[in-house]
């Protein structure tokens, strides 16, 4: 008997698993995106031969420049949103797992136990012996006129519910977007920080230059001020000569104690990205050592979903919408759940163990078939399509987004080195003035005002030229991030 029933179970089984092959649902398939094939703002109609793809630089060959590089390393390893993101990762292969497992039956196991029944006697109407069941030892026995049944089991149990309709797979595909959504997350987070690091590294090298820039020019103003006193003696110039002269050698030293709090402040926040608490970084760069190579090709838009993480999550987002679709529509169909159990029953100890006696084996099957829900699967099959359609939109706007944050970092890009060499060319000529005023006032040729308004012209100059060269840092890093660079 225990025979023929285990031959039934497994020909029912493989009778409704060969139906699970129907599947409810649109397969997945990406939305038209009409993008041209290539960025708007875009110079030049060739690409070199020898260049790179961008988005597929690593990092570290990108930046190229050791102390950059181990910050980097340090922030990846101690960031605390980084950790904070490959735990929400963690949960999410977790689930992933989960889903996997749905295809298979749950398994249970019921211990050595025993069963003690208490029965008492009585007569019936017909003036019959008879007994009645009472309550198991969990609650108070009869007194008397009473008899007692012992039967002890051992077994195990198994339910199963058929993956009719792609209900189950549609959950599996959904729960791995949602996996690989987190995985373009994580990849994002990445990104992002290491933009993060990298542009706060190269604000330090700006007030350090911008620091330099300041000293030498209150270095500078000294010497005009003493030139103006000794003037002053020898009645060549009036005081107010010496108090403009004065001013402007304040104004210089004033932007000192500015430049080293911004120094400070900055220097903390680059120790929160790297985990840790505000301390002494040290640097050995240079502002104008920094430089980026020229030789690297921007691709076509289209490339952004393979290359930009938040695009490739977004359409993660749009698969598993798509895949909840399909879950919502399977659950109008019937469900079939396979309830089975083999074991041991016996009323003698001594033949627990004895399978002739003692073995059984239960096969049930439930079938269940929603009719009126109240309208509430129609409600959540039509919600899932909205859902859809909002995560495609969704897709769409983030990849205008991209492209758009592709175009206006080469356009500032291009403008600010158009600006740069403009930048140049006016240092060079300011600079120039201040040697000339000097020559001209130790010759009696020029008065104080001319000296300090060139000087003045001259610290402008400069301290423009160091803010445009940290733009243009800055745009290529924005240029690099919006291309999906950061996370190889």
């Amino acid at each position: 008997m225990l025979v023929k029933n285990i031959k039934r179970l497994g020909v029912v089984a493989f009778l409704l698993v060969a139906v699970t092959g129907c599947k409810v649902g649109d397969p997945y398939k990406r939305p038209d995106l009409d993008f041209s094939e290539e960025y708007y703002g875009k110079t030049g109609d060739t690409v070199p031969v020898d260049s790179v793809h961008l988005a597929k630089v690593k990092w570290v060959e990108f930046f190229g420049d050791y102390d950059l590089a181990a910050l980097i390393d340090t922030a990846l390893a101690n960031n605390l949103d980084m950790q904070k993101t490959v735990q929400v990762l963690e949960m999410s292969r977790q689930d992933l797992l989960q889903s996997r497992a749905n295809f298979y039956p749950s398994l249970g196991l019921t211990p050595f136990g025993y069963k003690r029944d208490y029965r008492s006697l009585y007569h019936d109407k017909y003036g019959n012996r008879a007994s009645r069941r009472h309550a198991n030892e969990s609650e108070t026995p009869p007194t008397s006129l009473y008899t007692q049944q012992l039967s002890y089991n051992l077994g195990v149990s198994t339910s199963w519910e058929l993956g009719l309709w792609g209900k189950l797979r549609w959950k599996k595909d959904a729960a791995r977007a949602a996996y690989m959504q987190s995985e373009e997350f994580k990849k994002a987070v990445q990104t992002a920080l290491v933009a993060e690091v990298a542009s706060t590294y190269y604000e330090l090298l700006k007030l350090r230059a911008e620091l330099e820039v300041a000293e030498r020019n209150l270095d500078l103003n000294k010497n005009t001020l003493r030139i103006v006193e000794l003037q002053y003696e020898a009645g060549e110039a009036t005081s107010l000569a010496i108090r403009q002269t004065k001013s402007q050698k304040l104004r210089f030293e004033a932007l000192i104690p500015q430049i080293e709090r911004e120094y400070a402040v900055t220097e903390n926040r680059l120790n929160t990205l790297l985990g840790r608490p505000p301390q002494k970084i040290d640097i050995t760069g240079h502002l104008n050592n920094v430089g980026f190579k020229g030789n690297y090709n921007t691709g076509v838009p289209l490339e952004l979903i393979q290359n930009r993480p938040d695009v490739a999550a977004s359409e993660y987002e749009l698969i598993a919408s798509n895949a909840e679709v399909g879950i919502a529509e399977a659950m109008k169909y019937p469900s079939i759940t396979i309830d089975a159990g083999l074991g041991l029953d016996s009323y003698k100890l001594n033949k627990l163990f004895t399978p002739v006696e003692s073995a059984f084996a239960l096969i049930n099957g439930a079938i269940f078939q929603p009719i009126f829900q109240k309208r509430k699967l129609k409600t959540n099959y039509k919600k899932a399509l909205a859902r859809r359609q909002i995560a495609q939109l969704d897709f769409k706007e983030k990849m205008i987004d991209a492209v758009r944050e592709v175009s206006d970092a080469m356009i500032i890009l291009e403008k600010l080195e158009e600006e740069y060499a403009l930048g140049e060319e006016r240092l060079e000529t300011t600079q120039k003035g201040v040697t000339d005023a000097a020559l001209l006032f130790r010759s009696g040729f020029a008065n104080y005002l001319e000296v300090i308004t060139a000087q003045g012209d001259a610290l402008d100059s400069e301290l423009g030229l160091i803010d445009t060269k940290m733009q243009i840092l800055l745009a290529n890093i924005e240029l690099y991030r919006s291309l999906g660079g950061g996370w190889q």
